[in-house]
């Protein structure tokens, strides 16, 4: 199979940055929102982001099989311009309830990305580790433009502008791909296979394993991303304040982690999956313990630490469905496991700001430490492989012990 044209696979990568990006400047700008729609607390009007959450997981599921079995370029033409479209409308909003509902929306269209954007790279790809690594530093690059981008519009233009400039990036972006990604002569469904499966048992216990570890990782991921911008404020107060200063600081956070996911993603090509996910996921609960403790300074280098671990984790997901599941149906899988692990994690944005508000910080870095501690006790369950890296379409992976 030929590769995907240059600028189809650029478009598909920033595509991820626009998708985490869209998904934060809601918890970026949340303080200077709740002020102009009059609430007295920031917490108070987190939970209003819960719904964007909730449909970025349960719509993973059409999304997964409207990949396979209708076409995944038609899919992610979709997705650039109905978040482009969402976003827009969120600008538009003036109460709480209308903001709710346009954030959910866009929920809807972020949920197209993960399982039909990521497969339509790696269906093609000859390294996947090396694309993941790519399409993951891409994602994450979002989240620290998110950070940095938001922060800075919202200061100086307002939050409306936080979600009008991104949504016409967006549109351009999909008038592009429809101009530069090939037209499939065949759905992903139709298609011959091209690698083993594992047994009925071992396929089983990857996709228990596969979706159980999702949710505790998606869980620490949503609390981290959608929190840390309000625990930088609380922790470094008296040390850093202004709004645009913290926006860089978190920015940096967030590039930090997305080129430390660069480096997994290249080992991916050559440990052993379950190794290598195990020693990332051992780290964050030491990490997460002692930042419940720290504040100023100290604090900001432990969430350096703890969000390249956090980074860090992201591809393995990905790479197990690679290594085990034929481009046919990666799609169906991938919307399955996301539609459970991200509908369940989409408590976190709901809980995030009453857990806050009621406990503080400190309780909720000691619960994100419980939720790693979970994570590493999943994936020690992976089934055994002496097998290197992840394989590749062209040369099947063996199956499973």
């Amino acid at each position: 199979m030929t590769p995907l044209p240059r600028g189809a696979s650029l478009l598909l990568n920033v595509a991820h940055a626009i998708d985490h990006m869209f998904l934060l400047i809601f918890a970026t700008a949340v303080a200077a929102i709740a002020a102009d729609f009059g609430f007295a607390r920031w917490e108070d009007l987190m939970p209003y982001g819960a719904g964007a959450f909730a449909m970025f997981g349960i719509g993973s599921l059409p999304a997964g099989r409207l990949g396979d079995l209708w076409g995944r370029r038609r899919m992610m033409l979709v997705f650039f311009f109905g978040i482009g479209v969402s976003a827009l409308i969120v600008a538009m909003k003036r109460s709480a309830w209308q903001l709710a509902a346009a954030l959910t929306l866009l929920g809807i269209f972020s949920a197209i990305y993960h399982p039909v954007g990521i497969p339509m790279l790696l269906q093609r790809a000859q390294r996947p580790g090396r694309t993941i690594c790519v399409n993951g530093l891409a994602g994450n690059l979002g989240v620290a433009l998110s950070a940095l981008v938001t922060g800075a519009l919202v200061k100086y233009v307002g939050w409306k502008a936080a979600f009008a400039v991104p949504a016409l990036v967006a549109i351009a972006c999909g008038v592009l791909f429809a101009r530069l990604a090939p037209v499939e002569s065949v759905v992903p469904a139709r298609r011959a296979p091209t690698r083993a499966m594992p047994g009925t048992a071992a396929l089983a216990q990857i996709f228990a394993v596969l979706t159980i570890a999702s949710i505790s990782s998606a869980l620490v991921f949503n609390f981290t991303t959608n929190g840390n911008g309000e625990l930088l404020r609380e922790r470094l107060r008296g040390v850093v304040e202004d709004p645009a200063a913290l926006g860089v600081l978190l920015a940096f956070v967030y590039a930090a982690g997305a080129l430390a996911q660069v480096a997994v993603g290249l080992l991916l090509d050559r440990v052993p999956v379950k190794t290598l996910y195990a020693g990332i996921v051992a780290v964050q609960a030491p990490l997460f313990l002692l930042a419940a403790y720290a504040s100023g300074w100290s604090l900001y280098a432990l969430m350096v630490a703890f969000m390249i671990v956090v980074f860090g984790a992201i591809p393995f997901t990905d790479a197990i469905i690679v290594r085990y599941v034929d481009d046919r149906m990666r799609s169906r899988v991938s919307g399955m496991r996301l539609a459970v692990a991200f509908g369940v994690s989409s408590l976190a944005v709901w809980l995030l700001g009453p857990l806050v508000k009621a406990s503080g910080f400190r309780t909720l870095l000691l619960l994100m430490a419980g939720i790693a501690t979970v994570t590493l006790c999943v994936v020690l369950f992976l089934p055994r492989s002496t097998a290197r890296g992840i394989g590749t379409d062209e040369a099947p992976a063996r199956a499973a012990d």
